[in-house]
């Protein structure tokens, strides 16, 4: 998706959260709702970590420069790991770790109707965020469906948004039962046993924004739609040449690698493989525009086979 659009989502949940921590503090310190505290420790670190969305699209925009000849792009990805590392560190730890002090000390709730209110605003004003989150990524998601599109997604800055504000708005409707089933029940330490649930879930989406944020750190290839339809350029362009590796990398949300070898018929001349060469790049680049470099090597198959057997030297120079 355009980098616009992350950028879009990401603000609009950084200003959403801001608000919504205030008001959710406010409302723990004045009813004394461990719940509450769990809430407004989720949506503080909610808030940095959109703060920190923002901050990594900024640095992954930098241009190539001679320390990284391949841009920043994947910058994106490391902040991403960050806040999947912050969710689960702070948010999930600091809730469960408030849940368990006030459940070994239960403390009755006080005008927990505030609380309701309170509650009732930041669940419309995340779920204002997650449909927008929700919106962009229908977008782009194509014929997937909504988890594989998850899965496949090369833009950790949506996808980090949509697990954030699920998890968020869980969060609410946890908090909400946890103190309302205090009220009705007599058992203050429903509030505190809601602030542990808060914790466990928030620990939940951390891991699996951790593992899906892994695969980008560690390198993946670009989606599956991309590498056919490049793969299918390649043959229509290749004259009978034989494909000896095609490789793709997801560098950025908008940035691809892509390196062929092609084991071109002998009857060409070098000028005809450098005008199919050519041809390719052109084609690849223009169909496909989040593909930013290709490399393409003209090499005898026997010579790529030999070049990846185990017993093969590489010469140096």
């Amino acid at each position: 998706m355009a980098a616009s659009g992350s950028t879009k989502v990401v603000i609009a949940a950084l200003v959403g959260n801001g608000l919504i921590a205030v008001t959710k503090f406010a409302a723990s310190v004045y009813t004394g709702s461990s719940a509450m505290v769990s809430e407004g420790i989720h949506s503080v670190v909610d808030t940095c970590n959109q703060a920190l969305l923002l901050y990594g699209i900024h640095r992954s925009n930098r241009p190539a420069d001679k320390m990284h000849p391949f841009g920043y792009a994947r910058e994106i990805y490391f902040w991403a790991f960050i806040v999947a590392i912050l969710i689960f560190a702070v948010g999930a730890g600091v809730s469960i770790y408030e849940g368990g002090r006030k459940l070994l000390k239960p403390t009755p709730v006080h005008d927990a109707f505030i609380n309701y209110i309170v509650l009732g605003l930041a669940f419309v004003f995340e779920a204002g965020a997650w449909w927008m989150a929700l919106r962009e990524f229908t977008r782009v998601k194509g014929a997937l469906g909504y988890f594989e599109a998850m899965r496949r997604s090369k833009d950790p800055a949506l996808f980090t948004v949509l697990f954030e504000d699920t998890a968020a708005m869980l969060g609410i409707v946890v908090a909400f039962a946890g103190i309302w089933l205090g009220q009705v029940t007599g058992l203050v330490w429903m509030d505190s046993a809601a602030s542990i649930v808060i914790g466990v879930i928030l620990a939940v989406a951390a891991a699996l924004l951790a593992y899906e944020c892994k695969g980008l750190l560690v390198g993946e290839s670009a989606s599956d739609d991309v590498v056919e339809s490049i793969r299918a350029l390649i043959e229509s362009h290749s004259t009978g040449a034989t494909v000896n590796e095609f490789l793709t990398m997801q560098l950025g949300p908008d940035d691809v690698l892509v390196t062929i070898s092609l084991d071109f018929a002998g009857s060409l001349s070098a000028g005809d493989v450098e005008r199919h060469v050519s041809e390719m790049e052109r084609k690849i680049k223009a169909t496909h525009p989040e593909v930013k470099r290709v490399f393409i090597e003209a090499q005898s198959f026997a010579a790529h086979v030999e070049q990846l057997s185990p017993g093969s030297k590489v010469e140096e120079g």
